[in-house]
């Protein structure tokens, strides 16, 4: 529709603010993420030896991406597939999707999946699913406070902060140790308000790699139970840790198995390497099927002006996989030979570093299990090895054993061997 006021009081089309200056001239520079971080001075280092160990992705011995076979198959499957569209699908995702991956994370005979207690919706991720679940708790939920382990993945509190939840942190991490702070965790969470949320590791704690025990675990299912503390599981890891997708759900499906609610978040990042697919679900387990459908109609109005609906490609090449017996096989094979060669770098640095005769107790880096290494290097051992030797990881001594080669471990060893021995 045309404008009805005249062109001379409309004035010159503004492209900034007063004087020429942009209207966004006070927007302070933002600090690099911490993690991603890394990767950015990484690139930036003209060295050819730098090693990069900051990046939660896998490499392989040839310190490159990999891409599952069975992954291009079931890709190769989709595209030669002439009558699938690229129509939206629903706003809580593709349905075999969701389907499937309740069954893997809860088990193929999940009381709670027969009995219909279960919602799943697809998300962005591990990290979509996070803050789809939080922003349900925020608004749903009467506790407010969530409690996580100190430390923890470093996007865990931007999460559940921004997403309306308040946050506090029980104790995990033993430093002394370097193992997992049992009577702390079991303390903080003993002194919690009834009915606080309380995220979970799964398997594979990051950054740490200290898992509980079996037994341990169970006595803090039993401890959140009296207590009513609701369970937030991120498992980010399934099968990536241990090799095996059921022994790395089994913490999950203890508390699941209880007949009490739960919620959980799956990523299928690091165990399909589909890390940039941005594929993974949400799950929370209901005390019966109408709550539970209850529960799905709301997480719809959380999901639909956050980003409408999940995409279609990786979660199809997810649910292709897990229905075809042959492929999931396949898939349970390839997903064992990355964790493999995960524990076979531990065993590889932590050998290099005995036979250098490095300070300290190294038996942490082979009881650690997961993609991470906690090593208990400081800041400054940190930038030493970084300047010196070309090798990056988190400022927190975190590094990724999946960016380890048999070629470079002699360098990270010779390298922490010289911070250890210089740097206090």
């Amino acid at each position: 529709m045309a404008s009805t006021i005249p062109d001379e009081m409309l004035g010159p089309v503004p492209t900034s603010g007063s004087n020429g200056v942009s209207v966004f001239a006070d927007v302070v520079q933002a600090p690099e993420d911490p993690i991603l971080g890394v990767t950015v001075a990484f690139n930036k280092d003209p060295c050819p030896m730098k090693v990069n160990l900051g990046v939660g992705a896998y490499r392989t011995e040839e310190g490159k991406p990999l891409v599952l076979n069975v992954v291009r198959r079931a890709e190769q499957m989709l595209v030669n597939d002439s009558s699938r569209v690229k129509e939206y699908l629903p706003i809580t995702g593709l349905a075999d999707f969701n389907k499937l991956s309740a069954k893997l994370i809860f088990g193929d005979d999940s009381t709670a999946i027969q009995e219909k207690r279960v919602t799943t919706v697809q998300c962005l991720s591990g990290t979509g699913s996070l803050r789809v679940g939080s922003e349900f708790l925020a608004r749903h939920y009467q506790q407010r406070t969530i409690y996580i382990p100190q430390p923890t993945w470093g996007n865990h509190p931007k999460v559940f902060a921004l997403s309306g939840l308040f946050v506090k942190t029980y104790r995990y991490y033993d430093p002394a140790t370097r193992g997992l702070n049992f009577q702390g965790l079991v303390e903080d969470l003993s002194s919690a308000p009834s009915g606080a949320v309380v995220l979970l590791h799964a398997c594979a704690h990051n950054p740490t790699g200290v898992d509980p025990t079996v037994e341990q675990w169970e006595q803090i299912r039993q401890l959140m139970r009296s207590k009513a503390l609701l369970p937030f599981f991120d498992s980010a890891y399934q099968g990536f840790a241990s090799g095996n997708l059921d022994a790395d759900a089994q913490p999950i499906r203890l508390f699941a198995a209880d007949g009490g609610e739960l919620l959980a978040a799956q990523s299928y990042a690091k165990n399909m390497g589909l890390y940039g697919e941005r594929v993974g679900a949400l799950s929370i387990v209901c005390k019966t099927a109408d709550v539970a459908a209850k529960v799905e109609s709301q997480l719809k109005l959380v999901i639909r002006p956050m980003y409408s609906s999940p995409p279609i490609h990786g979660a199809s090449i997810v649910a292709t996989i897990l229905k075809d017996s042959e492929m999931y096989n396949e898939w349970t094979i390839e997903l064992k030979a990355m964790a493999d060669r995960i524990i076979s770098m531990r065993h590889q640095l932590f050998e290099a570093l005995r036979e250098r005769g490095t300070p300290r107790d190294w038996t942490h880096i082979v009881k650690q299990i997961g993609m991470f290494t906690f090593t208990g290097l400081n800041t400054e051992q940190v930038a030493f090895m970084t300047k010196e030797y070309h090798i990056y990881m988190t400022s927190d001594g975190r590094i990724s054993m999946a960016g380890l080669s048999s070629k470079t471990v002699p360098l990270l060893a010779d390298a922490i061997h010289a911070a250890v021995t210089h740097v206090n």
